[in-house]
C-alpha cells in the first residue's frame, strides 16, 4: 500500500488532502508511525521522532494512530488478493508476497493480475497500491518501489542480473544503514561491486548473511512464498512521558508489557524460550539484551525473572530511558516438540 496508514487518513478526512500528513503523536517523546507523500517531500519519515518532523515541515499536520481502522482496512484487502491466490505471504498490514503462477481466474501474465488487483484493491477501499512483479520474492521486492505511489514495475528473467548490477547498495532490501556503511568501506557501493566479492570473503565480512548477499547479486532468491508463516516471535513496547532513571521504575513500567506477551501466549497456545529486551536511550540509541532457556518458558513468572534480570544489567546507567520493550522469541505451539537447546546468554 502507498503510505498506508497516512493515506487512509487523507481518506476519511478530506480535509486532509494534498496536505502534509503524520501519523502519530505530536509531544516531545512522539514518534511519526507514517507520512504522507506531502510529507515526505519534507524528509519525514516513519520512526522518526516527531519534534525533528515539526522542525523539517512546519506545517506538518499529527493525526493519531488508528490501529482497528488499519486492520479492518487490511483484511478488505487480503480478501481481494485470496480471488487471485492461496498462496499469500503476509509481511504486514500493509503489504504481502503473492504467488500467482497458478492464480485461480487463469490470467497468463503475472503484469495483469497485478493491474487488476490493484485496481480492485482501489475499488473496495480508494486507497492506491504498488506493486512488483517479477521471478522472485528479492526482485519483486525492489521492484515494489520503483514506480510508487499508485505503479507498478516488472524485472523479467532477462533483467534481474543487470537491474541487481546497477541497484546502489544502501538500496538493497534487506541491507540495512549499517551494513550498508559497512560495506562502503570496503569498496561494495552498487550490486556489480557486490557481485565481484567471493563467497568466503562476504562469509568472513558479514557471516551467515553472507549467503544470501552473494545470492541476490546474482539476481537468485530461492524463498517460497508461504502462506500462514509460522510467528517467531510476540512483543510489546512503550515509551515514556518522562526518561526513566530508577530501576524499580523500569520493572513497574514493565510488568503490563510481560502481561501483554503471556496473553498473546495464553490466547495462541505458543511458549518461547527466549526473552529480549530492548532499550531506547534519550538520545534515542538503541540497544537488545537477551536471555534464553533450555526448554520452553512455561510460565509469566519466568519472563517476568528473566526481564528484571535484563533491567538490572543496564545499572548504572549513562542516561535515562525513554522506551522498553519485552519479547518473546523462539516460539513453537504446544503440540509441537521443541528439541533442545543450550542456555545463552548473550
Amino acid at each position: 500500500m502507498d503510505a498506508f496508514f497516512a493515506s487512509v487518513e487523507q481518506r476519511d478526512n478530506p480535509d486532509l488532502r494534498g496536505k502534509p500528513v503524520a501519523v502519530g503523536g505530536l509531544d516531545r517523546r512522539g514518534v511519526v508511525a507514517a507520512a504522507s507523500y506531502e510529507a515526505r517531500q519534507f524528509g519525514v519519515r516513519s520512526a522518526m521522532p516527531s519534534f525533528k518532523a515539526r522542525g523539517l515541515c512546519p506545517e506538518l499536520i499529527f493525526v493519531p494512530v488508528r490501529h482497528d481502522v488499519y486492520r479492518e482496512i487490511s483484511g478488505q484487502i487480503r480478501e481481494v488478493f485470496a480471488e487471485y491466490t492461496h498462496l499469500i505471504e503476509p509481511l504486514s498490514l500493509d503489504e504481502a508476497y503473492l504467488d500467482v503462477t497458478d492464480n485461480i481466474p487463469g490470467i497468463p501474465y503475472a503484469w495483469q493480475v497485478a493491474k487488476e488487483i490493484r485496481a480492485k484493491v482501489f475499488e473496495r477501499t480508494q486507497l492506491t497500491c504498488s506493486a512488483g512483479v517479477s521471478f522472485n520474492k528479492f526482485l519483486a521486492k525492489m521492484g515494489s518501489s520503483q514506480r510508487k505511489p499508485n505503479g507498478q514495475f516488472a524485472i523479467t528473467p532477462d533483467e534481474g542480473e543487470a537491474f541487481v548490477a546497477a541497484l546502489p547498495i544502501g538500496k538493497f532490501h534487506g541491507i540495512g544503514p549499517v551494513t550498508a556503511a559497512r560495506m562502503i568501506e570496503l569498496g561494495i557501493h552498487t550490486g556489480a561491486d557486490l557481485r565481484e566479492k567471493s563467497l568466503p570473503f562476504l562469509q568472513q565480512m558479514f557471516g551467515k548473511s553472507g549467503s544470501h548477499f552473494f545470492d541476490i547479486a546474482r539476481a537468485i532468491d530461492n524463498r517460497q512464498v508461504t502462506p500462514d508463516r509460522i510467528r517467531k516471535s510476540v512483543g510489546a513496547e512503550n515509551t515514556f512521558g518522562t526518561d526513566i532513571f530508577e530501576i524499580d521504575d523500569l520493572i513497574e513500567q514493565a510488568e503490563p508489557l510481560i502481561d501483554k506477551v503471556w496473553r498473546h501466549c495464553e490466547r495462541h497456545d505458543t511458549r518461547g524460550r527466549t526473552v529480549t529486551l530492548k532499550v531506547t536511550f534519550a538520545d534515542f540509541q538503541q540497544i537488545t539484551r537477551s536471555r534464553s532457556m533450555n526448554s520452553m518458558i512455561e510460565s509469566p513468572a519466568v519472563v517476568r525473572q528473566l526481564t528484571h534480570e535484563l533491567l538490572r544489567s543496564l545499572f548504572p546507567l549513562r542516561l535515562g530511558i525513554r522506551l522498553i520493550g519485552v519479547t518473546l522469541s523462539s516460539l513453537s505451539t504446544e503440540d509441537e516438540p521443541a528439541g533442545n537447546q543450550l542456555a545463552l546468554a548473550l
